[in-house]
């Protein structure tokens, strides 16, 4: 299919306004791209709640956990370049990885969220990098790894920032910014720089409200001792979401839930992926690489979120018995969303590179009705 840019607009625009007038945005940023040139970008509304800084084309805002999606591109990018596959042991290039009965735990089983890792027995602070690593190191998986999967909310980060640094010999955050951001301009950091905060977004939690699904998944995850809330608060700190507004807390490099940047900047890396890993005359992704993000290796009843899911080599894909699709109607597309409402993805059958960013949050870790509306009105 082939989007035209004014029909596509038309189309979308009312929805994305409509967004602030009945669904309570206070600000967001839309970007759509395709064959690798941008369609449209929109964006609208406040930096903040007072109403004095509006939403700008320089504007920047923290995304949480649609950074995983940028973090396992790096990955992804570090293997191809060093001949690894996926069904190598994690343990090869981290030894001390194989404590705890992780000796054989694949890349593959890590990188889709089935390795039994989503928590931490060790009570380690967020901040403490080589700490939290040590504590994965000890940590006995929580389930047989490759038997189930569930969301590694916090943990995933740290896994494979630890696998790209004993790899590439360089973490995520900079490894991003060398082969990625600062070759396509891309306006994203892992670890914003504090020059940069005056143009950062402030980022409110959700309001109180009764009505969330799944249901039974925000049940457990405020209660103590369960699964979820230890997925969630595992290592513990910065569970406040204001605390991610302070400037110390922006310029971690947090690739769980830190990535800080604008729409356009999502939306240009996922429309290189989907244009066969090229865009702006560069090749970035050879096809073995673009299958792993294509190709579904972990799929049902996700033991963290209690519904199903679906992921690849790192990426979300729809599951198969999904309510809802949350990356359209092709069965190739992947992405990763975070929490509040912000959503980016790669479709790479139609070519299309799409990313939703908004500061006021909703109650809900997967991606709502914000965003899928207009996902679902591209296709039309």
């Amino acid at each position: 299919m082939k989007l035209q840019a004014d029909t596509l607009r038309e189309r979308i625009e009312p929805l994305f306004l409509e967004n602030f007038q009945r669904f309570g945005e206070l600000g967001a940023a839309l970007s759509i791209w395709q064959k690798g040139q941008r369609l449209f970008d929109l964006r609208g509304g406040f930096r903040d709640t007072k109403g004095e800084q509006s939403w700008t084309e320089d504007t920047i805002v923290l995304v949480w956990s649609a950074t995983k999606g940028i973090g396992s591109g790096c990955l992804l990018h570090t293997l191809q370049e060093n001949k690894i596959k996926i069904d190598r042991r994690v343990s090869e290039f981290w030894p001390a990885f194989g404590q705890g009965g992780k000796m054989d735990v694949t890349i593959a089983q890590m990188v889709s969220h089935s390795a039994g890792l989503c928590a931490l027995d060790e009570n380690v602070e967020v901040t403490d990098y080589e700490a939290v690593i040590r504590a994965v190191e000890k940590q006995a998986p929580l389930w047989r790894p490759g038997s189930a999967h569930g969301y590694h909310a916090r943990t995933f980060g740290f896994l494979i920032d630890e696998l790209v640094r004993r790899v590439a010999g360089t973490s995520i955050s900079k490894y991003w910014r060398t082969i990625f951001a600062e070759p396509l301009s891309l306006d994203f950091w892992i670890g914003l720089p504090e020059e940069l905060n005056s143009r950062c977004a402030t980022i409110y939690p959700a309001r109180a409200e009764t009505a969330r699904a799944p249901v039974k998944f925000y049940r457990d995850l405020i209660t103590p001792g369960t699964l979820q809330r230890r997925t969630f608060t595992s290592p513990y700190g910065l569970n406040a979401v204001s605390a991610m507004n302070k400037p110390e807390n922006r310029a971690r490099e947090f690739v769980s839930f830190g990535g800080i940047g604008s729409a356009s900047a999502l939306a240009k890396f996922y429309a290189m992926l989907a244009n066969g890993g090229q865009i702006d005359g560069r090749k970035f992704f050879g096809d073995d690489a673009l299958k792993l993000m294509t190709t579904t290796v972990s799929d049902g009843l996700d033991r963290v979120f209690e519904i199903p899911t679906a992921f690849s080599a790192g990426l979300m894909k729809d599951a198969a018995k999904a309510e809802r699709n949350l990356f359209g109607p092709s069965a190739n597309a992947f992405g990763h969303p975070g929490a509040g409402g912000s959503h980016a993805f790669a479709d790479s059958e139609n070519r299309i590179g799409f990313a939703y960013v908004m500061n006021q949050m909703e109650q809900s870790v997967l991606p709502n009705d914000k965003s899928l509306r207009l996902v679902d009105a591209m296709y039309l």
